[in-house]
């Protein structure tokens, strides 16, 4: 596993005497989702399923799907939200992270639509791919750069339309996946509000437990692969349950404790929300109550890339998360890949 320590709250951590970053913290938030609703009876109609079979194995009764939008509509649309709540034009951007693994294309970069759409002219940029746990990987890399000053600030933007690489004939994943953005600006925050620390990592060996066969330079679209369904997403479920399961707590417990916490000193964790039996279960081996756990995935499925930063603009609007509180933030997905970051708020 390969870990990128940052600054610690304690003086006393080990990680101390490493070059000091400056303070980065959250200046706002803000998501998006579009506005049609596929729930579980719909899906019904599709493939042969129930709102019972549905909700049993994955704790989702409905998510959102686009109609006619693409994934840089919704990253505009959460970037605009999260630049309100941080009380910032776009002109005063540096820099935008956007992550994300469904782009509108291949070639431009889902960055150039979203600068060019929110009019943020001094800002550079760039997309980052790294499956459900992109968010998360932008996230830190965006933190990294304001924090060694060469940048001010920076615009972080996890966005997917899952449902554009949904096979809706397979019902043990279309059940599964949902529509939907979320952003945070990143920036020295009045008052002492600071990401504290990152841990990263991806295993290759499990690079074909979710996988989209076709599309890439590996196999390029034709007849054959339209015809075999290659393009959308395949998923060796059982695999990616234990994965999840045994890497949540696994990040959390080494966040915490690297940085001199335990587990009661976390106001709420804020998880990936791929699958609701997974966050139970990840809760229960932290012995964690899931009154401190925050859960969407219900409403929303599975997200990908839009997944954490939709379920952290949540938390933070509805006031789950106040001044003070300690809050992780957790991703795993393909790859296999997983984040995690630890944030005084």
């Amino acid at each position: 596993m390969h870990v990128l320590p940052l600054e610690s709250e304690r003086a006393a951590c080990s990680w101390s005497e490493r070059p000091r970053l400056r303070p980065v913290g959250v200046l706002g938030t803000g998501s998006a989702v579009p506005p049609r609703v596929l729930d579980n009876a719909d899906l019904s109609q599709l493939v042969d399923t129930s709102d019972e079979w549905i909700v049993t194995r994955t704790g989702i009764r409905e998510r959102r799907v686009v109609t006619g939008q693409a994934t840089s509509d919704l990253a505009i649309a959460a970037a605009r939200a999260a630049l309100a709540a941080a009380h910032l034009d776009a002109s005063a951007i540096e820099l935008i992270l956007v992550a994300t693994c469904t782009p509108d294309q291949l070639c431009p970069p889902v960055v150039c639509r979203v600068q060019a759409a929110i009019g943020a002219t001094r800002a550079a940029g760039f997309d980052v791919s790294a499956a459900c746990s992109g968010f998360m990987n932008a996230w830190m890399t965006g933190h990294r750069l304001v924090g060694a000053g060469s940048f001010n600030n920076c615009l972080v933007i996890g966005a997917d339309v899952m449902s554009s690489i949904t096979d809706y004939q397979k019902r043990d994943l279309c059940v599964l996946f949902g529509d939907a953005a979320g952003a945070a600006v990143l920036g020295e925050v009045p008052g002492g509000s600071v990401i504290l620390d990152h841990i990263v990592g991806i295993d290759g060996n499990g690079a074909d437990i979710i996988v989209a066969p076709a599309g890439g330079s590996r196999r390029p679209a034709s007849a054959a692969t339209v015809a075999g369904r290659e393009h959308f997403l395949q998923m060796n479920g059982k695999e990616v349950f234990k994965f999840a399961v045994q890497k949540l707590p696994e990040v959390v417990r080494s966040l915490l404790a690297r940085n001199g916490y335990g587990i009661d000193d976390l106001a709420l964790l804020v998880p990936h929300q791929a699958n609701l039996r997974i966050l139970e279960a990840g809760a229960a081996r932290l012995g964690l109550p899931m009154e401190r756990v925050m859960v969407n995935v219900d409403r929303y499925g599975n997200t990908a890339s839009g997944s954490v930063p939709l379920a952290l603009d949540e938390a933070a609007r509805s006031g789950r998360i106040q001044r003070g509180d300690l809050v992780a933030l957790v991703s795993f997905g393909g790859g296999l890949s997983w984040a995690g970051s630890l944030v005084r708020w």
